[in-house]
């Protein structure tokens, strides 16, 4: 029996209503959040005693904001908002995928598809952004030095063989954010399922102990390969 039942009769996909239950609930933990330090006299400058849940999101957006910077660079700050986006969206659908009768976004390809785009279409605007039209010097291949008229000029000479397969292994880049997700959570899920069905005492305990560090690893891995890919737009093209 799943949570969605009764609006998926009524004609909305599961897959919308479990994006919109994820995004409910980022919304209501950053409204107590802020709830929280709008009663601090210090204006939240000192960590709260103890483990709390705001200490953990601080610690959470400190720690990707260190690797972005590691990853990024300098520029890291103005895709933060992106990244904490994707990372917290992405861990809490696929948290909620290990709750029996709820399910995540995550295990669907549509959530996975359009992050994937979303990430991929970023990172090529923030290239172009950044180089202009030296951008797809990286898909043309090294370039070779040839003097015309006394000056010596650079030319991707290999250009037709570089261009198709330069673009084919950035749409890869694409299908494999998808897929990996997908794969994992799907997989996972089924796998907790069937332990659910068979043992539903201890051993289903254990799977969801595994599941829970699967769905931290692969939130984190596709911000990860987000960052690493943003990073590489932004560096000089070849």
């Amino acid at each position: 029996m799943s949570i969605y039942g009764p609006l998926e009769h009524l004609g909305v996909p599961v897959v919308i209503q479990s994006a919109i239950l994820a995004g409910i609930l980022l919304l209501v933990t950053s409204a107590l959040v802020r709830r929280h330090l709008g009663t601090l006299s210090d204006a939240g400058l000192v960590p709260d005693p103890g483990i709390t849940l705001r200490n953990l999101l601080e610690l959470g957006v400190g720690t990707l904001a260190d690797l972005a910077k590691d990853v990024i660079g300098d520029e890291y700050r103005r895709f933060m908002g992106l990244l904490l986006t994707l990372f917290t969206f992405v861990l809490v659908s696929n948290f909620l995928g290990l709750i029996p009768g709820v399910g995540g976004a995550t295990s669907f390809s549509d959530t996975t598809w359009a992050w994937a785009f979303i990430s991929f279409g970023v990172y090529n605007v923030v290239g172009i952004q950044k180089h202009g039209i030296r951008y797809v010097l990286q898909f043309c291949g090294p370039s070779f030095d040839i003097t015309i008229g006394g000056k010596k000029r650079h030319f991707p000479l290999m250009f037709w063989f570089f261009v198709p397969l330069e673009i084919l292994l950035h749409l890869a880049r694409m299908l494999t954010l998808s897929i990996r997700l997908l794969a994992n959570m799907f997989a996972d899920h089924l796998l907790i399922g069937l332990w659910l069905t068979m043992v539903p005492f201890l051993v289903p305990t254990i799977f969801l102990g595994l599941g829970s560090v699967v769905a931290v690893v692969q939130a984190f891995v596709f911000t990860l390969l987000t960052m690493t890919y943003i990073g590489m737009a932004l560096d000089e093209p070849h």
